[in-house]
């Protein structure tokens, strides 16, 4: 019951036919065959490239960051009135 029989398998083509046409089957089939060799050859390329991915950096305790510099506070400016003629 698992397993698809010859006549499940004619049923599903013969649906396909009806619903998208006999001229748009081989083009789909033709597209999907284009798309996965060129998945193929790109997971391939993938497993044959040289150069290793960047290691991801770990994560920084605080106690280990360098303490803030300690700042100045800027000496406050002098407001100049406008001067009436």
């Amino acid at each position: 019951m698992g397993a698809m029989s010859p006549w499940h398998w004619a049923v599903v083509a013969l649906v396909l036919v009806i619903l998208f046409g006999s001229k748009k089957l081989p083009d789909a089939a033709r597209g999907l065959g284009r798309s996965l060799r060129i998945f193929k050859s790109e997971v391939k390329e993938m497993a044959n490239d040289d150069t290793p991915a960047p290691a991801p950096k770990a994560p920084v305790a605080p106690s280990e960051l360098p303490a803030p510099e300690p700042t100045t506070p800027a000496p406050p400016q002098q407001q100049t009135e406008p001067k009436s003629a």
